[in-house]
């Protein structure tokens, strides 16, 4: 009873200060701003539209489509860009990539100071709360501006040959923002006096990104069809949040909308980021009001009523105009109340007369510049008029999309005064090229490989010709994918011949040569890894980081002084990336320099200092001084900063077990082996002093492990130990 009567002393207060909440029946869908209701966008990556129930497509999305009857469906929305952490920027600040800045998934950086629908929002008096379920949006890359939450707890990859998947599934996202917002319920005061706060909520879903894998009971009953049972699952996850929204006692503005779509073999690209055909450009979006509407005072809900009557429909409103994500934060501005700010490059899609036909035009800029920026191949711009599209590139296409939404054929050329036109409309906006890069650590790169973004650096190019188009390219694409997936599934030899036909083809290709080289080490091939990295110098590749690359194997592979002159050059540079310094770091280390390698680490700390490299670093320069309550203090701190470091445990077990205490080593040494497998550091010393220790049948699994995967390259002498161990029974 006393839920009951706060409830209705809320009401009367309500009533006293003008206006009165009423229960909305579900089909009405009208929407009009209700100053300080809630904010629910929801993001979900990879979503094509046509795979939504109902956009007709063929998974089973009964919670997603429940939403769209309740509000207003776009049937012809545009991301501005195919890659995930470029369109959430836009989907949040409500700028043109060109505008924000984040032009690829690393890299690039949100300033601190940009404005987004968080910040706007926070400074309204709004709690905000961001739950993400991916690496590509996580803190580092400065989505965090304006929440007071921003949970990106997914997980980690950290060893260079573990493909681990750095994302939760919708299941382990979606109950966090419930309980999230049922504590913010249950917090209501008791006296009406001081009505809740209001709040906004991003939830970011992932599952139907690649690899598609979807859970029971989707697994089965997508079996043909994985993507779908990934767009499914989702959807049965969402059900009870939304469920939930329902139920609150203020109303609620729903956003849905996907950051891009999945080519899934269309044109010949498997997944997205290299074209931004339909397929992966066209997005979902749906808007609805939840929960209790508010009325004027003089308003009725009598079924006769004007009122009524506005709000009444049998089933959810269908926009067939334009529509675009930088339209989004307009539209969140408007149905709260706040005022529109006028620099923004959207419009409200509130008004009825703008989802309208008739509406003034909405010209949609979009970009896929992933290829060019990682691999010197051609920038791919384009603009949507209407229903006519225009991808700007060395070969050029343009396409009636309502006579050929499927994009099958090109008719540039055929009406040249067309062609002008649209190509005029994408100069207009002035679009920049992208700015200089931020270096990623080696941690990031790792993460965003495990998800198939292949990370590299290109420098840009005076002309683009017909060899550099993605068209042309799309098999290299494959292939790249193809030897991505096959070093994830273990198959190092397949994935090292995919790559030497990458290169035969396109001997400029510097994030091949990387590639290759890395997984020829990773291999235990190091002479054959440090050939393919000077091949690659040989033949004109100026790309930095295959030089540092390179130095670092070879300080790695006793040749300390031919690595450190090739390092020491790179280093000098202001912007000097992390796994340069770290690299160099680690060669002065090897040639006895330890203050040298040790200013080096804190040149790393300083400038990333949520990275757990450095920490880990100069816990082994401490260890190797003989200094343990340093070392300790620095692996404790690297394991604070990334839990899931296998290095930082071992290196834990390392001073334990100099500090005299076994089990503590014991402990700390399987800890490391349980996160990374192939830490053959910890696997040997776990494995070694169990048997000197006398308790060779609980060392045997290790060092049987040790032997089996082990590189003899890096670990002759040491696997010869291990032998020598296993034969004493």
């Amino acid at each position: 009873m006393e839920a009951r009567r706060v409830f209705v002393a809320v009401a009367a207060l309500a009533v006293v200060l003008g206006v009165f909440w009423l229960r909305r029946p579900a089909d009405q869908i009208d929407l009009h701003a209700i100053p300080g209701q809630n904010v629910l966008l929801i993001t979900i990556d990879t979503l094509r539209a046509d795979a939504l129930g109902s956009y007709g497509g063929a998974a089973a999305t009964p919670a997603i489509d429940r939403l769209a009857a309740e509000g207003v469906r776009f049937d012809f929305a545009h991301a501005h860009a195919v890659l995930t952490l470029t369109s959430h920027a836009s989907i949040l600040t409500g700028e043109l990539p060109f505008r924000h800045g984040l032009r690829d998934n690393s890299g690039y950086r949100l300033p601190p100071d940009a404005r987004t629908a968080a910040t706007i929002l926070k400074s309204a008096g709004y709690a905000t709360a961001a739950f993400v379920a991916a690496f590509p949006l996580h803190s580092r890359f400065g989505l965090t501006n304006g929440f007071d939450l921003y949970d990106d707890r997914f997980g980690e990859t950290r060893e260079p040959t573990e493909f681990g998947m750095p994302e939760r599934p919708a299941s382990a996202v979606v109950p966090l923002v419930r309980s999230w917002i049922a504590e913010r319920r249950s917090g209501l005061p008791a006296l009406p006096a001081s009505p809740a706060q209001p709040w906004f909520v991003w939830v970011h879903l992932f599952d139907p990104h690649a690899p598609y894998r979807p859970p029971a009971p989707f697994d089965a009953r997508y079996s043909q069809q994985a993507y779908l049972g990934e767009v499914a699952a989702t959807d049965a996850a969402l059900g009870p949040l939304l469920d939930d929204v329902r139920a609150l006692g203020r109303p609620t503005l729903v956003v849905l909308t996907g950051d891009h779509g999945e080519a899934l073999g269309d044109h010949g690209e498997q997944s997205h980021g290299l074209f931004a055909y339909e397929s992966t450009l066209r997005v979902p979006l749906i808007v609805a009001e939840l929960g209790e509407v508010r009325l004027k005072p003089d308003a009725t809900t009598n079924e006769g009523s004007s009122v009524a009557s506005a709000f009444r429909r049998t089933s959810g409103e269908v926009s067939s105009v334009s529509a675009r994500h930088i339209d989004i934060l307009p539209t969140v501005l408007e149905a709260v109340g706040q005022p529109v700010p006028s620099d923004l490059p959207g419009r409200s899609l509130l008004p009825r007369e703008e989802r309208q036909a008739g509406a003034q035009a909405r010209p949609v800029y979009f970009e896929a510049l992933s290829a060019q920026l990682n691999r010197g191949w051609a920038p791919l711009t384009g603009v949507i008029v209407g229903r006519d599209k225009y991808i700007q590139l060395p070969l050029s296409e343009r396409y009636d999309l309502s006579a050929d939404p499927a994009e099958q054929s090109n008719l540039l050329g055929r009406a040249p005064d067309k062609d002008r036109e649209l190509a005029a409309a994408l100069r207009t906006f002035d679009a920049s090229e992208p700015g200089r890069r931020v270096a990623e650590d080696a941690h990031a790169a790792t993460q965003l490989r495990s998800l198939g973004y292949l990370s590299g650096s290109a420098a840009p190019k005076a002309a683009y010709t017909a060899d550099d188009d993605p068209k042309k390219l799309v098999e290299i694409d494959q292939a790249m994918h193809r030897a991505v997936e096959a070093f994830g599934a273990g198959r190092a030899g397949e994935s090292i011949q995919i790559y030497r036909q990458v290169i035969d083809r396109r001997p400029d290709m510097a994030i091949a040569y990387r590639h290759l080289a890395f997984i020829e080490w990773q291999a235990g091939r190091p002479a054959e890894a440090t050939e393919t990295l000077r091949r690659a110098v040989a033949r004109g590749v100026t790309d930095p980081r295959v030089i540092a690359q390179l130095g670092g194997y070879l300080a790695e592979s006793d040749h300390v002084a031919e690595g450190i002159r090739l390092l020491e050059p790179l280093a000098r540079e202001a912007n000097a990336e992390t796994d340069t310094l770290n690299s160099l770091g680690i060669a002065y280390a090897r040639a006895a320099r330890p203050d040298d390698a040790r200013r080096t680490f804190e040149r790393v700390l300083a400038i990333n200092p949520e990275s757990s490299i450095p920490l880990e670093n100069l816990g082994v320069l401490a260890l190797e001084r003989g200094n343990l309550p340093d070392a300790g203090a620095f692996f404790d701190r690297a394991v604070r900063v990334a839990p899931g470091s296998s290095r930082a445990h071992a290196g834990r077990g390392s001073v334990a077990m100099k500090a005299g205490d076994k089990a503590a080593a014991y402990e700390a040494w399987t800890r490391a082996v349980q996160l990374a497998p192939t830490n053959f550091e910890a696997l040997y010393n776990l494995g070694v002093n169990l048997a000197r220790d006398g308790q060779l049948d609980r060392a045997r699994p290790y060092l049987e492990q040790f032997l089996r995967s082990a590189p003899e390259a890096f670990y002759a002498q040491d696997r010869r130990d291990v032998a020598a161990l296993l034969q004493r029974r």
